[in-house]
């Protein structure tokens, strides 16, 4: 985290909302937390797509309820569509939704599994404290999906994200060696890591290791020995 804090003037964070009040304070206090980002704005899904091929921001932070265009009635559905075109585009943008629609990302629930940036959501009823956690958690490319209801009913663990836990915590290896072993990169070895810590509910804490809480939350449930 402390790289990407030290490149702040380097980040570029789009924020997407059809009201102008949740707009600019979403934007004041992503400014405050990050003054030296360049902060650009969209009302709308074809406004955004634009922004993103124009701007290539490295987050965005957008609401699902969203107007296609100019015009036309807010809808989660356009937020929901914005999103698949944005995570197949660019499998790598980091992106949190604040939106009090969350539980419709349910629907993309293997679009999600399988993005590789960061995802993170922030309903808008946190604080603003929570929701700058959110997205400092995005930006370092973590998964935080559990206030999605239903998207984890039982335990599912992908066949590559057991491999990982095989070879660390059974074998000793460190994320270069696993990513040679499984011929993939070390890019890929931390997105597996992500979407494993995610659907384990182990997210960041003060003072606590997340390597070593994956591992007790996989013995807890019976994916390692």
């Amino acid at each position: 985290m402390e790289e990407i804090l030290s490149a702040n003037k380097l980040l570029k964070i789009l924020v997407i909302d059809d009201h102008e009040s949740v707009l600019s304070g979403t934007v004041d206090a992503i400014q405050k937390n990050y003054p030296s980002a360049e902060c650009i704005t969209a009302i709308n899904a074809n406004d955004a797509l634009d922004q993103v091929t124009n701007s290539q921001p490295d987050l965005i932070v957008m609401d699902l309820s969203i107007p296609e265009k100019k015009g036309i009635t807010a809808r989660p559905d356009n937020g929901i569509q914005l999103l698949k075109i944005l995570m197949k585009k660019y499998p790598n943008l980091n992106i949190i939704v604040q939106s009090v629609h969350v539980r419709t990302l349910v629907r993309i629930r293997l679009d999600i599994d399988n993005h590789k940036g960061g995802f993170t959501i922030a309903d808008k009823s946190l604080s603003t404290q929570e929701m700058l956690t959110r997205v400092d958690w995005a930006l370092q490319g973590l998964t935080h999906t559990k206030d999605i209801k239903g998207i984890h009913s039982g335990l599912e663990v992908k066949p590559e994200w057991l491999k990982v836990l095989i070879l660390a915590f059974e074998e000793g290896l460190q994320d270069k060696a696993m990513a040679e072993k499984m011929c993939v990169s070390e890019r890929m070895v931390r997105h597996y890591w992500s979407k494993l810590q995610d659907a384990l509910n182990v997210y960041p804490e003060e003072g606590k290791n997340m390597r070593i809480q994956t591992e007790k939350r996989a013995r807890e449930e019976g994916l390692i020995d």
